[in-house]
């Protein structure tokens, strides 16, 4: 391990961070693929993270690596700069609380200053392979209330599960389509409008070289 390395320091400062984005050593372990037994031991200073742990840490919640390791002089966050910009990285979304509020992100994401984008997707699952959008793939969103017919979109279903589909609608009707063949249209009737909530249109994406 580095000679820098504050093992002491970092112990602190990844419980302080945990706790202000509401992780737990499960849902911590479970991002970092390691066992939640690791997270403990580093929480308790029982043992010091290999620094490509570290470095993924600090890249889930949008800080410094160096920060968290205890080295003196460096900042929690990297310096602004006129390039690039902030956003959070959303979760599971929290029935009943504004959509970006903390209860919702699970990390942060630097993209540049002019890219007219207000928060993230990460993608679970299959449904949007037809459109390069793998399970895991980060999709940026711009927030706006409606978008054009067969636009892809992030929509709030129920208060609490946001998808992403491409968004059509017919007759009153809304239909959130899959690029996956094996997924069915959602259809959603004008009675059924007020279960269904356009969050945004998607801008782009990063996806994991396949």
């Amino acid at each position: 391990m580095n000679d820098y390395f504050n093992k002491d320091l970092f112990r602190q400062r990844l419980l302080e961070t945990m706790k202000d984005n509401s992780d737990t050593t499960y849902s911590l372990a479970k991002y970092l693929h390691l066992s939640p037994s690791a997270i403990s031991r580093y929480t308790t200073g029982d043992m010091a993270p290999k620094i490509p742990t570290v470095q993924a840490i600090a890249d889930k919640y949008g800080i410094r690596p160096s920060w968290l390791m205890g080295i003196d002089g460096e900042g929690k966050y990297p310096e602004a700069t006129e390039a690039a910009k902030r956003i959070p990285i959303l979760g599971v979304i929290a029935a009943g609380v504004p959509i970006l509020a903390q209860e919702n992100i699970e990390g942060f994401e630097y993209v540049p200053e002019n890219l007219d984008v207000d928060f993230c997707l990460r993608i679970k699952g299959d449904s949007m392979i037809g459109a390069y959008i793998f399970d895991g793939s980060l999709v940026f969103i711009r927030q706006q209330p409606d978008v054009e017919a067969g636009e892809i979109a992030a929509v709030l279903i129920d208060g609490q599960d946001a998808t992403l589909k491409r968004v059509y609608k017919i007759n009153g009707a809304v239909i959130l389509r899959a690029e996956n063949p094996n997924y069915p249209d959602q259809i959603y009737t004008k009675k059924e409008m007020r279960d269904v909530r356009i969050l945004g249109k998607a801008i782009r994406y990063i996806s994991e070289v396949r």
